[in-house]
């Protein structure tokens, strides 16, 4: 177990590199689906282990923290290997025999695109964080044009434009609070944010306000959404799939970043950015949810309600509670997997309808019409947060996270609680609207020489509601767990402690040190 939280990495890393090597599609297939299918069972063992309170800290070179690289496996990192390797099945699957073959190096990129996300994760200090996003900047880009086309040429080059200001904004913070601490491992900038003061406490909050601007962009959060749509829209349907949880990394990087290094227990920097996180949340929520009224096609819906759902998980980390976090934590697979089935039923609407494709307007009907509006049916009703799936649970958890001991909601909590529900409608209009034009006013048989979709091709998106209706079934074990998590965040101690106590591994030849602190 103590090497545990390098294997999400290393796997993919060594399937990518075996792919070079051998290039025929085949083999890249055969490979593709051993490492994600290991990958998926690594995540199991990780969650199955993190429930039990076990916390995994890796030394990588043997060197102690803070000096050294360290990956750190937790509750919520667990949860998020787990959901990126089920993620990485339903996009393979969509993917095969189909996408995959439209260009070159489609499998190398996937896993590539794997580690970086596992890494991002994992990763233990600010500047392995970085480097895991530069990794998923590179990976992505290639996904994103695979297959050529001017339409993703050109989201891709707007993709890479705004992602590398952020790079340099996130280099300009990282320089900041190094400056100022002489560190940037998570822990060792835990321990020593309290004792800022005067100018070096006000350098380091603008590193702070800077680091969230960045995580902002990658959650594609007011102002700063406008990439999205766009790019998600370009993408093949599997690439888009995976990218559902690509926000979710500048979701998870606020709440990793803000709970342990600007958390309740840093001084005179202490939750110096979840008033207004709450606040750009709502507004970015709200904002979205109008935004797929005026929605001209499925896939242009699906990202609003990305973007969307990216405000909602915000929302509830920006309060700092506990609850408010476990609500946030729970809600956050149930989101990401319904995306990611919008995404796929976007692409099995779009075949056999011809120049209508997915644009919510009267077209030929879908092929496999019954199957295809149930898939749809129950997409929609995930995605908007409906009962029976449980993402009715999770914004029901968050709705109760903001009533006082009292019962009654203060004037804020009334505010958002408006804000949550009206979104909730606006989704509901949304896709009611799309689902009754596409399925209910289609006005011809599909266009002809189409090949019917294979029973395999509707698998991956069934999967992906499975998924959700599993977690639905066992909310109650799920719920425990997000509450576990969120109270590791907001009591980051033990973590920090245990992270700065790890000691290396002595080796045969070599007398294992007390410690290299």
């Amino acid at each position: 177990m103590n090497h545990a939280p390098i294997v999400p990495i290393v796997l993919p890393a060594l399937a990518a590199a075996l792919m070079l090597i051998d290039r025929r599609i085949a083999s890249q297939r055969m490979l593709a689906w051993v490492s994600t299918l290991l990958l998926v069972a690594c995540g199991a063992w990780l969650v199955a282990l993190s429930a039990d309170g076990w916390r995994g800290v890796y030394l990588a070179g043997n060197w102690a923290a803070p000096y050294g690289i360290a990956l750190v496996a937790d509750r919520l990192s667990s949860l998020m290997i787990a959901l990126t390797a089920l993620l990485a099945v339903i996009a393979l699957g969509a993917a095969h025999g189909r996408w995959d073959s439209r260009g070159e190096h489609f499998h190398p990129l996937l896993q590539v695109q794997l580690m970086g996300l596992n890494g991002a994760f994992l990763t233990g200090d600010l500047f392995n964080l970085f480097v895991f996003f530069e990794v998923l900047l590179i990976a992505s880009y290639g996904l994103l044009v695979h297959g050529d086309g001017r339409a993703r040429i050109a989201a891709g080059l707007r993709f890479v434009t705004l992602n590398l200001f952020g790079s340099a904004l996130f280099l300009v913070a990282a320089s900041l609070l190094y400056g100022v601490t002489g560190t940037l491992n998570f822990a060792d900038l835990s321990a020593r944010m309290p004792t800022l003061t005067g100018g070096d406490a006000t350098l380091a909050r603008a590193g702070a306000w800077m680091l969230l601007t960045v995580f902002c962009l990658k959650a594609a959060i007011l102002p700063l959404y406008l990439w999205l749509p766009g790019t998600y829209r370009a993408a093949s349907p599997p690439v888009a799939a995976l990218f559902a949880v690509m926000t979710k990394v500048g979701v998870y990087a606020v709440l990793r970043v803000f709970t342990l290094a600007f958390g309740a227990g840093a001084g005179a920097l202490a939750n110096v950015a979840f008033p207004w996180i709450a606040a750009v949340a709502a507004a970015g929520y709200l904002l979205a949810m109008l935004g797929t009224l005026a929605g001209a096609d499925l896939r242009r819906l699906a990202s609003m309600l990305l973007i969307g759902s990216a405000g909602f998980l915000l929302i509830g980390i920006g309060l700092g509670t506990e609850r408010s976090i476990a609500a946030a934590v729970f809600y956050l697979p149930h989101t990401t997997l319904s995306a990611a089935a919008l995404y796929l039923v976007a692409d099995l609407v779009a075949r056999g309808r011809g120049e209508a494709a997915d644009h919510l307007r009267p077209g030929p009907a879908p092929l496999r019409p019954a199957a295809v509006g149930l898939l749809f049916f129950a997409t929609a009703i995930a995605v908007a947060g409906l009962p029976p799936f449980g993402g009715f649970i999770g914004k029901a958890m968050l709705l109760a996270s903001m009533l006082p001991e009292t019962g009654s909601p203060g004037r804020a909590a009334g505010v958002l609680w408006a804000v949550v529900l009206a979104g909730s409608l606006f989704a509901l209009i949304a896709l009611a609207r799309a689902g009754s034009v596409l399925f209910w006013k289609s006005d011809g048989a599909p266009v002809r020489g189409v090949p019917m979709p294979l029973l395999r091709e509707l698998l991956p998106c069934a999967i992906a509601l499975g998924a959700v209706l599993g977690m639905t079934v066992f909310a109650a074990p799920m719920q425990r767990y997000a509450q576990a998590t969120a109270r590791e965040l907001v009591a980051p101690e033990s973590l920090v402690d245990q992270v700065l106590r790890t000691v290396p591994q002595a080796g045969p030849h070599q007398p294992r040190p007390e410690s290299f602190r």
